[in-house]
């Protein structure tokens, strides 16, 4: 194919190298006239070929290594698979290698976002802006020269979230989406969970998004592949670059309630007609599982699969089995071959087992339609899980600062797996007008050693979380169910003191198979699970020690006054409270 002409493009240009014609900086006009910048991956033929694109604002000429070095070491170091069969110097955070897709028949296109890398603009994450851009880009790949006129998405993270956003819309050249560990709850997956306001996204903004703004330019990084300084081409001043990026910390704290500020960003996944590959990670809590579930769960296609993996949740993504998964998905529906595809069991669950040992298993929906929804009530006596609700009257407090209590079950008398969505119900009074509720399902080994998982992030992570503000309990019926309670989160109701409350409390869906002897076990706090062994360093796109729960603390001062949550919660037990963790116990295959 002949190179597609820019005639008097500044910084467009064009080469062949590692077997593949790279276009860098191509200029995408937007509806209203800004021009963002793509690179394109492609074969250097005349033909035709099914484009995989991303779009999003970590920076489409920033390396891998540049601010994800600690990430890319332990992915190469776990997962030899994936530095392997490539020169690497594409690589770039949460996208995939051009290397190892163009060879198989495709167009990569990577965007950078309004605002981001190499494109111009007001910088402002998951709005309505960025949504109609990203259409706008979609509609402009299905119909370039090289383009068989079908796109799909595929990306990690910020560059799953955004498909969700997207498809519901519905470009016409939109043929599927892959979101991997994509949240699409801006209020209850990102901002606050339980109505509890978590510090990551202001970190998160500091780390991996201010240092690759438009116009951070020389101050920043160069293309390791182009020379290119991967925030530029222009240098901006401090003041120009404020100005011209949204306050996101600002914006979060200022809308504690779900109300239209999220609504905007928030999709409607009724409206997903296309072919869905949602693709969740066990150890993801808070920020993402929810959302692939979910995703499967209310898209409307025809077409959905849902996959679940473990560890680290950039890793798997850039392994043989994350590219193979992805492409025989990615053939079925953008290339019209189904050889690989056909037999593609609709939900495959990588199952936990301890040691961070996964089996593959098919199941045909989810949740599991043979799942045993069990009730494990609390017991006063001894502080257990019991299969029968509690006969006499208790009421346990704890200090909110401290470690909370912890409700343990009786040794399994044989394997015992559970999988699926998990909730409680508890009934608590406090000694201020508000409390925090922080939930911990753990397990633990015959010599009460607890075990963990390697996270999304965290490699000390417990089984599962949830967490409610006992201000936001209002539900919303019509959306809840008993093991997926919905909260409103769209007023508050101050506590009185010496009234006792119901509360229903999500935890995330989670799962593992617990061996003979070991015990699982709910912790109620009001603080953040600690790990009890060693912090971790953490990683070098964070700013704190891994201490259980990753960059995901809910230790923001304003959201969280001392004179209202460092308080003393009591837990009510009772016939008439009969407080219980709801677990998904599944029964083996007939």
């Amino acid at each position: 194919m002949d190179c597609i002409s820019y005639e008097g493009d500044p910084i467009f240009r064009t080469e062949v190298r590692e077997s593949m014609r790279v276009d860098w900086d191509v200029p995408i006009e937007m509806d209203d006239g800004i021009i963002l910048r793509a690179n394109v991956y492609r074969p250097d033929d005349s033909g035709n070929y099914p484009v995989i694109m991303s779009y999003g604002p970590y920076g489409k000429d920033l390396h891998f290594e540049d601010i994800y070095k600690t990430c890319w070491d332990l992915m190469c170091e776990n997962h030899p698979d994936v530095p392997a069969g490539s020169t690497n110097i594409h690589q770039s955070w949460e996208v995939a290698d051009p290397e190892k897709w163009v060879p198989h028949g495709y167009v990569l296109v990577r965007v950078d976002s309004r605002g981001a890398g190499r494109s111009p603009g007001y910088l402002e994450h998951f709005s309505s802006r960025e949504t109609q851009d990203f259409v706008d880009c979609i509609e402009w790949g299905g119909v370039q020269p090289w383009s068989n006129g079908k796109v799909g998405l595929s990306g990690i993270s910020y560059y799953a979230v955004n498909q969700w956003n997207v498809a519901a819309i519905g470009p016409k050249h939109l043929a599927a989406i892959c979101p991997w560990e994509g949240f699409n709850d801006h209020y209850r997956e990102l901002a606050y969970h339980g109505g509890i306001y978590s510090s990551f996204q202001r970190h998160w903004y500091d780390k991996q998004i201010l240092p690759i703004q438009h116009g951070y330019g020389d101050r920043g990084f160069r293309s390791r592949a182009n020379g290119e300084w991967a925030a530029g081409p222009e240098t901006l001043s401090e003041e120009e670059l404020v100005a011209n990026r949204y306050d996101l910390h600002g914006e979060f704290s200022s809308h504690p309630l779900d109300d239209e500020f999220y609504a905007v960003r928030t999709p409607d996944l009724t409206k997903i007609k296309i072919p869905v590959l949602s693709c969740a990670n066990w150890g993801g809590a808070p920020l993402h599982p929810r959302g692939n579930f979910n995703g499967y769960m209310y898209s409307s296609s025809p077409d959905k699969w849902l996959e679940v993996h473990g560890l680290e949740h950039w890793s798997l993504y850039y392994t043989d089995y994350g590219n193979d998964l992805q492409k025989r998905f990615f053939d079925c529906f953008l290339k019209g071959d189904d050889s690989g595809w056909k037999d593609q069991l609709t939900v495959s669950l990588n199952v936990r087992h301890e040691g961070e040992k996964f089996v593959l298993r098919g199941e045909e929906d989810w949740p599991i339609p043979r799942t045993n929804w069990t009730k494990f009530y609390l017991e006063p006596n001894g502080q257990m899980l019991a299969k029968t609700p509690a006969n006499g009257e208790a009421a346990i407090s704890y200090a909110a600062t401290g470690d909370g209590l912890t409700f343990v079950s009786s040794p399994m008398e044989e394997e015992t797996e559970f999988c699926g969505p998990i909730a409680t119900k508890l009934w608590v009074s406090s000694d201020t007008k508000d409390a925090d509720i922080f939930l911990v399902l753990r397990v633990f080994s015959p010599d009460l050693k607890e075990v963990v998982f390697h996270g999304a992030l965290d490699p000390h992570t417990p089984v599962a979380s949830g967490w409610l503000r006992a201000s936001h309990r209002k539900l919303d019926i019509d959306r809840s169910e008993e093991w997926a309670p919905f909260h409103t989160h769209d007023l508050e109701e101050p506590l009185e003191t010496g009234q006792v409350y119901e509360l229903d409390i999500e935890i995330h869906a989670s799962g593992m198979v617990i061996p003979e002897g070991y015990r699982f076990a709910l912790s109620i706090r009001g603080r953040d699970y600690v790990y009890p062994g060693e912090p971790d360093a953490g990683l070098s796109n964070m700013k704190n020690q891994f201490t259980g729960v990753g960059p995901f603390l809910h230790d923001d001062p304003d959201n969280r006054p001392e004179g209202i949550f460092k308080n003393n919660v009591t837990v009510h037990i009772g016939p008439d409270r009969a407080g219980y963790l709801l677990l998904p116990i599944i029964p083996p295959k007939s």
